[in-house]
């Protein structure tokens, strides 16, 4: 199965990708220079996919191109940037 794209909805602080006509994002606030990751959300049906994992990493690829730090509010970003270490020099604070 191909993956579908990510696309960085900046106007709307949201990262999203689709799969089966189901829609995944991950949201965010910008303040400051520091991406606040707030919510990301997969529904059941398309799940287990990565999906998750693929949002995070996009939303910090965008914050390190773009100079941010990141504040992973959500659980789920916590525990991947703690998976991957390569981008715990983005963790503000």
């Amino acid at each position: 199965m191909t993956e579908s794209p990510i696309l960085h909805r900046a106007e709307a602080h949201c990262f999203e990708t689709e799969a089966e006509g189901h829609l995944a994002c991950l949201e965010y606030r910008l303040e400051a220079g520091v991406m606040r990751i707030t919510h990301t959300h997969v529904p059941e049906a398309i799940g287990g996919r990565g999906i998750a994992g693929r949002l995070v990493r996009a939303a910090v690829d965008q914050a390190r191109a773009s100079g941010w730090k990141v504040v992973p509010a959500c659980s789920y970003a916590a525990a991947w940037i703690t998976r991957h270490p390569e981008y715990s020099d983005l963790v503000a604070g």
